[in-house]
């Protein structure tokens, strides 16, 4: 499994209401995939003082590499992501991401 995360430095006059509209769609991509889910976003609370930068990030997870394949080149996926790179400081990169290789549940 891949948890992909991905973590949001936006700009100090971006839309909230833009923001929610691109998180539902997100939602939605990932409602319709194969081998995608658990999408969850919210804003960071940086209680260990380490990530205050970015403010917001969202995560969902993927069986395989295929899907995650699968979902980077989705129309829609792609269409959502250039709204939140027009809502970063720097474009794209205002946007970090990481994609962690997770052990399956039945592995553990």
């Amino acid at each position: 499994m891949i948890r992909h995360c991905v973590m949001l430095r936006l700009t100090s006059d971006f839309d909230p209401s833009e923001l929610d509209a691109v998180m539902r769609g997100l939602g939605r991509v990932a409602d319709r995939l194969q081998g995608c889910g658990g999408f969850v976003h919210g804003p960071n609370r940086d209680f260990e003082a380490k990530s205050s930068d970015y403010p917001y990030g969202f995560s969902l997870d993927f069986a395989d590499a295929a899907d995650l394949k699968r979902y980077a080149n989705d129309e829609t996926h792609r269409k959502l992501g250039a709204r939140l790179v027009a809502m970063c400081e720097g474009g794209a990169e205002g946007i970090l991401v990481f994609d962690l290789e997770m052990p399956a549940l039945t592995d553990q």
